[in-house]
């Protein structure tokens, strides 16, 4: 068609634009894959943009954030003027002035690059189709991506038809704020929001003019002209962004010289979003949507969510004060005791000697090492001990170490961790979630990643058991001796339980009173009578999911649960017999607000209202029976306003767990203690036990969040029960005698006077699980060694101390209230 036209200064040019535009429409179409995907009409309409998604407590204090790229969105309003004039007069002053390709700038940046002068061509609008549609990624181009010249040019092409697309449907000042929101600063810093709070600690409309050009002057060439890492390029740099303002009147020449000779001020802001797993909570949380975000098509880390949690933000930081506080105590505690000694021990208390070997064969990198070292074990073992320089944790921060790999291994082993989790479970949310005591140095989750034996917050499955079986809390069982036979597989074999105390008082015991004591003996008897597959059922019904074992010693905790089981458990009786599915995420909404989706509380009656508010009669006798475990807790300022609490510790053999499970009118805490290798454990059960590990962590946290009142949790009673209680449960509690041999009879005197009585008094003791193999230990009185099963419970001269008095005289006005 084109040889009608005769004359070759039109028809040439004309067959030129006929080709251009053949190869557009090619190049748009994709034809037969040569040229790869091209931005349609709906990618310029929606774009996709990488947003980070943010995880908020319930009362909107942000936990963190989970990105690709780091990057928080703004509006053109929210943007100083200085930093668009800074941004037009360095990267594209005719800006306003295009349709997205400045054909003019372009030729100008060709003949200065061939006078040596490189700089580029390119407008804001096209720089925004690079960022936004990648269209220079693999994933974009096809065949002809393998012809270099002819890449280069495809790629170009299609930059400049998407700034057009770009051009067409937004104006200006949209199309500058989008750019400004998707350009990376450095220091996984996307976006000009994110990059102004990272350098200078402040939103983007509060920068000033240096601040602004600094920020310009990184996109050159953000590791060049960081700040941080290259102050000198970056002051350069930002003033050569100034004088570009003053070059086209964006600034007076006063303002240059002003700003030109002033430092550059970091104030880097702590982002405390960092994308690494940086706390126990960001990473339960974003486990916890794993299967929401799988259903609901959603990218936590693309997508901009904004994530509203169930945690309270003051409780949660009451627990985790808590939680340090006591732990850095029981820490020196724990080092103390055993010295030089090393705490890994087998169950008869014999060194265990292949412990580093263990660990070191634990270690990821250990195989590829061991290959490379297999035929020269002398080098192997030469590389765990060589010394390097190394950044340990401690108690008190971090500190440089010179260790070995083995120097390591047993420096981090002998750390002591834990785990808490507070639920409310008339709403079923979690209120307070601490996995460790440092998640940069220990990653491992112990609320829901790590299960331990349960040790004695067991036994309260036995005695649901008990009392769903018809019994009550009054129902009495004496303390003396247990022999049960049972069948594992086809061998039949004899469980025989000790008490913590290693004697037997054979007394009659309310149910109340044994499990408030934590009697083994009694509690193996009710798990007999009740049999031991019920005790595993109800605590599945309850909430329980890990596998358990069914055997005599479940009620003992011999079964390896987790943190979140048990105070999901828990949960069951304070809730009034329904069981909860623990919600640790409220809300999610986008990132403009709007609501994607709202989680409710899900329950299930599983126990009886008048069983449940029988259990927390039953859970109360730890502070009010003579001798309950949870005694400790008279220590702390908790009592108020008639306040009770219920409560169970819990310690598994050779001290190698201290649990607590602690219950108020509001809330359930679960707490466990140890070390991360079940090897090292406490040395004595004046150190080891969960009264003295996990409880005193209950007791700091409960006191804090009552001295709190925007807390909203108060002291007080628990409630009333709901329905007609026909179980007899208001049993007399025993009287308790002090050993009648001592010779402070002004301290005996004292605690009779307290109690209204002129019969003497018994002070109880713990009786948590413990080891099984060791003699009863005896004790010496007047030079004469009396056996404790002979001089039941005799106090020490030093427990009968001011401190005790308080104690029994509180205990003593709780009662009577």
């Amino acid at each position: 068609m084109f040889r009608e036209i005769r004359n070759k200064l039109i028809r040439y040019p004309l067959i030129i634009i006929y080709f251009i535009i053949i190869f557009l429409c090619a190049l748009e179409l994709n034809f037969l894959g040569l040229f790869g995907y091209s931005p349609i009409k709906k990618d310029i309409k929606f774009p996709s943009l990488n947003i980070s998604s943010e995880v908020y407590t319930a009362d909107s204090v942000l936990i963190g954030k989970y990105y690709t790229e780091n990057r928080t969105p703004v509006d053109f309003k929210e943007i100083d003027s200085n930093l668009i004039n800074a941004l037009v007069a360095t990267e594209d002053v005719r800006f306003y002035n295009h349709n997205g390709v400045d054909f003019y700038s372009l030729a100008s940046g060709i003949i200065s690059t061939a006078t040596g002068d490189k700089r580029g061509g390119s407008t804001i609008t096209q720089q925004l189709a690079k960022n936004l549609y990648r269209t220079r990624l693999n994933k974009s181009q096809g065949f002809t991506s393998k012809i270099p010249v002819v890449r280069t040019l495809v790629s170009k092409m299609k930059e400049w038809l998407t700034a057009y697309k770009l051009e067409a449907n937004y104006n200006k000042n949209e199309i500058i704020t989008m750019y400004l929101n998707t350009v990376p600063f450095g220091n996984n810093s996307y976006g000009i929001n994110t990059a102004s709070k990272r350098y200078f600690n402040k939103t983007v409309s509060n920068i000033n003019l240096q601040e602004s050009a600094m920020l310009v002057g990184m996109l050159k060439a953000t590791s060049t002209y960081n700040p941080i890492k290259n102050p000198e390029n970056a002051l350069k740099r930002r003033n050569v962004v100034l004088s570009q303002m003053q070059k086209y009147d964006f600034i007076t020449e006063a303002q240059y010289k002003k700003s030109s000779i002033a430092p550059i001020k970091l104030v880097l802001g702590k982002d405390v979003g960092k994308n690494d797993g940086d706390s126990y909570l960001r990473t339960a949380v974003a486990k916890w949507l794993e299967k929401w975000c799988e259903e609901n098509d959603y990218n936590l880390y693309e997508d901009g969510l904004k994530i509203y949690t169930t945690i309270d933000s003051k409780l949660q930081k009451y627990a985790e004060e808590a939680a340090y506080e006591q732990m850095k105590t029981l820490q020196r505690r724990f080092n103390n005791v055993w010295g030089d000694e090393d705490p890994w021990r087998d169950s008869e208390g014999n060194v265990i000697e292949d412990f580093v070997q263990k660990n070191l064969e634990r270690l990821a990198w250990y195989t590829p090492l061991y290959r490379k070292f297999e035929d020269q074990p002398d080098s192997l073992t030469a590389f765990f001990n060589k010394k390097k320089s190394m950044t340990v944790f401690s108690w008190d921060g971090d500190k440089e170490v010179e260790f070995s790999t083995i120097d390591s291994i047993k420096y981090y082993a002998k750390i002591l961790n834990t785990g808490m989790m507070t639920l409310e479970p008339s709403t079923g949310k979690i209120k307070v979630w601490v996995g460790g005591v440092d998640h940069t140095h220990f990653k491992y989750d112990h609320v829901n990643q790590s299960k331990r034996q349960a040790g004695s917050t067991f036994k309260p499955f036995a005695y649901l058991a008990a009392l769903e079986s018809g019994m009550s809390p009054c129902d009495k069982f004496t303390d003396k001796p247990v022999s049960i036979s049972y069948q594992n597989g086809s061998k039949t074999e004899v469980w025989e339980p000790k008490n913590s105390s290693w004697d037997f008082s054979y007394r009659e015991m309310s149910l109340r009173w044994a499990m408030a004591k934590s009697v083994n003996s009694i509690t193996a008897q009710i798990t007999e009578k009740v049999g031991w597959d019920k005790v595993v059922e109800y605590a599945h019904k309850c909430g329980i999911d890990s596998k358990l074992l069914s055997v005599p010693s479940v009620s003992l905790g011999s079964n390896d649960v987790s943190v979140f089981e048990m105070v999901k458990a828990y949960g069951t009786f304070l809730n009034k017999g329904s069981k909860v599915e623990p919600i640790l995420v409220d809300r999610i909404t986008d990132h403009d607000d709007n609501l994607i989706e709202e989680f409710k509380l899900q329950q299930t009656e599983v126990i009886s209202k008048e069983i449940a508010w029988l259990m927390l009669y039953m859970f109360r006798g730890g502070m009010e029976e003579p001798g309950g475990t949870s005694q400790a807790l008279w220590e702390w300022d908790l009592w108020k306003k008639n306040n009770q609490i219920g409560g169970k510790t819990g310690t598994s053999s050779d001290y190698v767990d201290g649990w607590y499970m602690g219950i108020t009118k509001d809330l359930v805490t679960g707490i466990w203690v140890g070390a991360d290798d079940r090897s090292v454990h406490f040395k004595t059960s004046e150190t080891g036990e969960g009264s003295r590990t996990a409880l005193p962590i209950f007791g700091k946290f409960m006191e804090k969040v009552y001295k709190d009142a925007s807390t909203g949790y108060t002291q007080g009673p628990f409630p009333k029960p709901e329905v007609e209680i026909t179980r007899k449960y208001t049993c007399t509690s025993p009287r308790i005698v002090v050993d009648t041999l001592r010779s402070d009879t002004t301290m005996v005197d004292s605690l009779n006077q307290l109690n209204n009585t002129s019969d003497p008094i018994i002070y109880e003791e713990n009786t948590d699980v413990k080891p099984e193999n060791t003699e009863p230990k005896k004790e010496k009185k007047n030079n004469t060694e009396i056996p404790k099963e002979n001089n039941p419970k005799a106090i020490k001269e030093e427990e009968l101390s001011k401190k005790e008095l308080r104690r029994l005289k509180r205990e003593k006005e709780n009662n009577e209230n």
